[in-house]
């Protein structure tokens, strides 16, 4: 029978992740799926410490400062509009307030950068090949902050530049932590502001760079979330209203597909069983103060204690909710 489907076949990878690792995730609106649902399935993962990046070059930067640098320089930070902004972060980060912005952005550059200094993996999502060059200071940027386009000027990079910016990296990389992990995938969002003709030659860009990077390095991986949804699923049913973002069923697809990649049976079990006391948790009783709706309340605490004694996860919000649900 004809599946009507072409599925695409992952072979497992050679490493694994588990809840014991430390992560760090980096990348565009795509990676923010896939990294949010790691952390809530417990894993221990830094998400986006610049917020949203989309070119390889400035997701490069972002990890070269975590490296180098004690904490955010703040002659980086510029006024426009009356608000404070970074060139290297996000517009999430911007606000009114100079001391403001600037903890804000401390606070979670420490975080990482403590991450990052003992990471076993680093997740990377590339968006887009096109960048914006900001004239005045001859700088590719993470974000234009809604300056005018006469101030920029936009062009796509080359493999050759992606390579060069992402070997100085991984060179110091296997030197420092030869153990490292680096998952690399592309993001199946297009980017159709550009063009459809354009948007594939912007991916075509960063998939070439990324295969070079990981045969060239044993420590770096491709993960083909890209490939899942323009070749597996190739379907306007699993996108979202506006037709270029994968919806809730093809990004549940790729998670399937991601754990299957790179977790252990032993891992899979784990997130399995936080799944089911997450939607424990969360259930909703017609008739709380139940007998019957009690004992599921401590039937599912008995559930968290086990757990809890087999991988020493923090299950301290989910006892919130079920003590704040449990007659006296």
């Amino acid at each position: 029978m004809n599946p009507f489907r072409t599925p695409l076949n992952i072979t497992p990878s050679q490493f694994t992740i588990s809840h014991q690792m430390k992560g760090l995730s980096i990348g565009s609106c795509f990676v923010e799926h896939i990294g949010s649902w790691l952390q809530k399935t417990k894993f221990n993962l830094q998400l986006n410490p610049f917020g949203i990046a989309y070119n390889p070059i400035s997701i490069s930067r972002q990890i070269a400062l975590l490296s180098e640098a004690t904490s955010y320089p703040q002659d980086q930070l510029f006024q426009h509009q009356d608000l404070w902004h970074s060139f290297d972060h996000h517009s999430a980060f911007s606000g009114v307030d100079l001391e403001e912005v600037t903890s804000k952005i401390n606070n979670a550059f420490a975080e990482s950068r403590a991450q990052l200094k003992k990471a076993d993996y680093l997740l990377i999502t590339f968006g887009t090949a096109n960048v914006y060059t900001h004239k005045k200071t001859n700088r590719i940027v993470s974000n234009c902050h809604k300056i005018p386009n006469t101030e920029f000027h936009k062009r796509r990079l080359t493999v050759k530049e992606i390579m060069t910016a992402w070997e100085t990296f991984l060179k110091e990389l296997i030197t420092t932590a030869p153990n490292l992990k680096v998952i690399f995938t592309v993001s199946p969002v297009r980017h159709l502001k550009d063009g459809f003709i354009e948007n594939q030659r912007s991916k075509a860009v960063l998939l070439l760079a990324i295969d070079n990077l990981v045969t060239q390095y044993e420590n770096c991986h491709y993960f083909p979330s890209y490939e899942i949804i323009m070749d597996d699923l190739r379907d306007y049913r699993f996108y979202t209203k506006d037709m270029l973002h994968p919806n809730a069923v093809a990004i549940d697809y790729i998670k399937e597909k991601f754990a299957n990649s790179f977790f252990s049976s032993e891992c899979k079990s784990i997130v399995a069983k936080i799944k089911d006391i997450q939607k424990a948790v969360e259930h909703k009783a017609f008739q709380p103060d139940a007998v019957a709706h009690q004992h599921f309340l401590k039937k599912t605490l008995e559930k968290i204690e086990v757990l809890e004694g087999e991988t020493g996860l923090d299950f301290s919000a989910e006892r919130l909710k079920i003590s704040s649900r449990q007659s006296s």
